[in-house]
């Protein structure tokens, strides 16, 4: 049955599960980013995989940098090809599958093994993130203007319960191997006092967790696929040969003041700071808050909900309070969040800052999508979503990458990393608010 009339939440012609296969991608790849990038591979490379050696964040940094950089070289690309042949959900597919056999395979990297799991990484992060860009390529396909923000919202906050389900099935997993778990997470989940830590488990640990989260990848997201629909023509006269040179000439053929090209440069900015975060968490947790594996999946755990939370309320109020007073509070929420992590010496200090990121990185995240996708001309949503791909991933690179330099060049001084990291919020919110969204922005649409 199509659900073109139901509140006008979608474009006439789209069926109901169109849209609920398309946030099921959210779901199924959201297990990758939560379990390796945020709360167990990151941390277990640092200790286990480099052996806790000085440049070992640097490390981590620097591969996943790579990995980014080749995202931005092929994203424009990949996008060209999707709209000239039509065939956004073929390379879904391929990038699905390239992502869930690498985390399979990353279960079996052990002590000293870096460039095998730098490999894995690379291969893995870089069919994740093609994955996520190609997915946001429908949004505009699924939803009117006016619903972008609902939308968006609403996909991105199915999509973090994936994740929650992922580090479910992780953390269940850990606690039948017996890993230690501190007496205040233990009481606060109702789980058995904490047991020793052994060495040979911690191993057992990461390889089950991996393997569970490319199994649910491939458990929803392939099926996933199956019911979406290309909805935009093939455009034989894209040429993607010449991708990159035609990105280059859109960009530059945006005038400075035009709203897209400012947003794009402010996302640029501070998606520096949260994909800093998405990224080092876990290894910030254990190396200066002294979490255990078990309490940092624990951790990470809650804070998927509270962003799933901050994704469907702000998606809700986006569209109501406009784009740019939506971001800007997600941009203050970030502030507060790196200053009270940065100062915080207690483990629940350390638990208020995290759910303080998964609300801002809820709202932030999917406001951005929608705010992207509202500010694009019609006929142009992919090319301006190329933008937005090369904007996300730069910011990647960058902001992990100065943490890593930061850390290694202080002696591992996470909490001045931290804290340095919150330029990149405070920098985003500055331009945000130079953003004339007036101009371009559909403004905040109250009908049904």
């Amino acid at each position: 049955m199509q659900h073109s009339s139901a509140q006008g939440l979608l474009k006439p012609g789209v069926q109901r599960r169109e849209f609920w296969a398309w946030a099921s991608l959210d779901f199924a790849n959201s297990g990758y980013t939560t379990v390796v990038l945020t709360a167990v591979f990151n941390a277990y490379f640092v200790a286990v995989v480099m052996q806790d050696a000085a440049h070992a964040t640097l490390a981590w940094t620097l591969v996943l940098s790579v990995s980014y950089l080749l995202v931005m070289v092929t994203a424009p690309w990949l996008g060209a090809w999707a709209d000239q042949y039509q065939a956004k959900r073929k390379l879904l597919w391929l990038a699905s599958l390239a992502c869930i056999f690498a985390t399979a395979l990353l279960a079996g990297v052990g002590q000293g093994q870096w460039l095998w799991a730098a490999a894995l990484l690379v291969v893995s992060n870089l069919a994740y993130a093609s994955h996520q860009d190609l997915a946001a390529g429908y949004l505009s396909e699924l939803a009117p203007k006016e619903k972008l923000g609902r939308l968006s919202g609403y996909g991105w906050a199915w999509g973090y319960l994936g994740g929650l389900l992922s580090l479910v099935m992780a953390l269940a997993w850990v606690q039948f191997l017996g890993l230690e778990l501190s007496p205040f997470i233990a009481q606060a989940l109702g789980l058995p006092n904490p047991v020793t830590d052994q060495g040979l488990a911690t191993e057992w640990a990461v390889g089950g967790a991996m393997l569970l989260t490319a199994f649910l990848f491939a458990l929803v997201g392939l099926p996933a696929l199956l019911f979406l629909k290309d909805h935009q023509p093939a455009q034989p006269q894209a040429q993607w040969r010449g991708a990159w040179a035609r990105l280059v000439q859109g960009w530059t053929g945006l005038a400075a003041g035009q709203p897209l090209r400012q947003l794009l440069v402010c996302i640029a900015v501070y998606q520096s700071g949260v994909a800093t975060v998405i990224t080092l968490a876990a290894i910030y947790a254990q190396q200066v808050m002294g979490f255990s594996m078990a309490q940092t999946i624990a951790l990470v755990l809650v804070v998927n909900v509270t962003a799933s939370l901050g994704a469907f309320l702000f998606g809700l109020l986006q569209d109501r309070l406009g784009h740019k007073r939506s971001l800007a509070f997600s941009l203050v929420l970030w502030i507060l969040m790196v200053l009270v992590a940065a100062f915080s010496t207690t483990e629940p200090g350390f638990w208020l800052a995290a759910n303080l990121a998964g609300l801002a990185m809820g709202a932030s995240q999917s406001g951005a999508r929608a705010a992207v996708a509202a500010l694009s001309e019609p006929d142009r949503q992919a090319e301006s979503f190329g933008y937005w791909g090369v904007a996300v991933n730069l910011a990647s690179v960058c902001g992990p990458l100065c943490y890593g330099l930061t850390s290694w060049l202080s002696g591992n001084n996470h909490r001045l990393a931290i804290a340095l990291t919150g330029l990149f919020f405070v920098a985003g919110l500055i331009l945000l608010l130079r953003i004339p969204f007036s101009q371009a922005d559909a403004r905040p649409i109250r009908q049904a």
